[in-house]
Formats: structure tokens, sequence, C-alpha cells
């Protein structure tokens, strides 16, 4: 009996899926490979290194083409043209980014300026990283930061040895960034390699190196909603656990510097300062959210630096 009722329920279950699927209005979307899968869509054609699945979907559907990556309509354009289009007469569109588990985790819920849906917010932080963060005054301001930092990583190279031997460079950059990073932000510095620090450096670049690590990783979940709720993999333990130990980090340097006395350049002290008089614009979760973006930027530019150093 109890076979016959789980009989009928998935015979009804299926044919409603059916029906649900052959009535829901068609989209004109571009060519699409046929048989997407339950629950996966086309990612059983997707295959390592990705870039080159996509270069041969291109060779047979066209420049433009799209995919179902689980519950996820993904479109994908190869055409330079095309491309160019979608950042200037259609950039507003495409503005807004997948809400995925690493940025509810690791960017406050999707609330900062690279994550943001467009709108009055986004703008408004748009607004904050122009004038008061990434302006030319503001950068300029920490060009002796930088240069200081790079001819410590030229002097370490050069006192290491006598002799031509090979050089870890992966290492060195991430302390090189890492050092750039709080410096700008909080006015301290992470030394590194055994030199001494108050501890927040070697903690700040930890998480950096667990960003690294997880934040780019890819996620079953992202596209197939039930992973994360089953979560076999453990990730959104992780990325939770991560994003937990980063703002805890954060808010540290924001309270330090806060109850600090005496004034200072890094970025924390000047909106910290705009915080006094408008404190409704420069929230401390804004605050940790343009911290959050700046430490992305520098990790991203070190993965790209050290890619084309080994191409």
């Amino acid at each position: 009996m109890d076979d016959i009722f789980l009989y009928i329920f998935l015979s009804l279950s299926s044919l409603l899926l059916a029906v649900i699927f052959l009535l829901r209005p068609r989209r004109n979307l571009p060519p699409s490979p046929p048989f997407s899968l339950p629950l996966i869509g086309h990612l059983y054609l997707i295959k390592h290194p990705v870039h080159r699945s996509f270069q041969k979907l291109s060779q047979k559907y066209g420049h433009t083409f799209s995919l179902r990556f689980g519950s996820r309509l993904v479109v994908v354009i190869s055409s330079p043209s095309a491309v160019q289009e979608c950042f200037t007469k259609n950039d507003i569109v495409l503005a807004n980014r997948p809400l995925l588990i690493s940025g509810k985790y690791l960017e406050y819920n999707h609330t900062t300026m690279a994550l943001s849906p467009y709108g009055e917010h986004w703008r408004h932080l748009r607004r904050i990283s122009t004038l008061e963060v990434f302006s030319s005054k503001r950068l300029n301001m920490f060009s002796a930061i930088r240069r200081d930092e790079v001819n410590r990583l030229l002097r370490k190279i050069l006192l290491s040895g006598n002799e031509f031997y090979r050089v870890e460079f992966d290492s060195m950059f991430l302390d090189l960034t890492s050092n750039i990073l709080i410096r700008m932000v909080a006015g301290k510095k992470y030394s590194g390699n055994n030199e001494a620090d108050d501890g927040q450096g070697r903690r700040f670049r930890e998480i950096v190196t667990e960003i690294l690590a997880n934040g780019g990783a890819t996620n079953p979940g992202d596209f197939i909603p039930i992973w994360n709720w089953i979560d076999p993999s453990g990730f959104k333990k992780r990325i939770k656990k991560l994003g937990e130990k980063s703002d805890s980090l954060l808010q540290g340097l924001v309270d330090e510097i806060r109850n600090r006395k005496g004034g200072g350049d890094s970025m924390i002290h000047h909106l910290l300062h705009l915080q006094l008089t408008q404190p409704g614009n420069y929230s401390d979760q804004i605050i940790k959210g343009l911290v959050q973006v700046s430490q992305n930027f520098l990790v991203n530019f070190r993965f790209v630096t050290i890619k084309h150093m080994n191409l």
C-alpha cells in the first residue's frame, strides 16, 4: 500500500513539473545546448579549464549563448563588441551581482559596494569611495607607504643571499599587500616573517589568506540551493566562521582607532572623523565594508600579479 501511494505521489509530482515547464512563458534567450538536466542544468558540460569549455560551446552556439547552471540562468558572451555594449549602453541593466553565499557572510549580506544591488545605497557607497576613499588626493597620501613597503621587499630580497637562487614571490607578495593594506586602513604595520607585531597584523594576514582560499571557491550551493541546506562539504559553515572572524578583526580595528587619542591619516581615521558629523552616512558597517572592498582589491591585485609572473 505504501508503495502505491509513493508511486502515485511521484507520478503526480512529475506531471505537475512537466505542466509547469510546458506552460511557463518562453523568453527570447540566446541559443542553448539541449538536455538541461534536472537540478544541475548544463553544469555537466563544464570541464576544467572552464574557459576552454566556454570556447568550445561558443564555436557551436555562437558568440552569445545561454546555459542553465542549476537554478541560475547564465548568458556567456565572447564577442568584444557585445561585451563593450554590456558595459556601456546596458551597464545599469547588468549592474547587479548574483547573491552568492560568500557575499552573505563575507560582504555583510551583499551590502558592500562590490556586491550591493544597484540603487540608492550603492550610489551612496560609490560617492563615498570616489570622494573620501579612492580619490586621487587620498591615494597620493599613501604613496609613501607603498614606496616604503616595496623598498623593504627589495632590500629583503637583496639581503637574502649573494648568489642566484629561487625566490618565493607568493608569500612575499602576500606580506607586501597585507602591510600596505593594514597601514593604509589602520595606520598599523604587519611585519611578517617572525618580525614583531601586535598580533592583529598576523590575524589580518591569516584572514586574507583564508579569504583568498575560500572567497573565490566554487560552491555548488550557489547553483543548487538545496546543497547549502545540506552542506555536505562544510563550505557554508567555513564561510560563516570566516565572516565572523573578519568582522571581529575589523570591528576591533575600528574601536581601537575610535578610542585612540590623537589624529591620524589612515582610512579608518578619516571615515570615523566624518562619522562624528554624519553618523548615518558613515556607520561602522559601512566603514568595515569599505575596508573589505579595499582588502579584496589588493588580494585580487596580488593574484593577478602572481598569475602574470607565472605565464
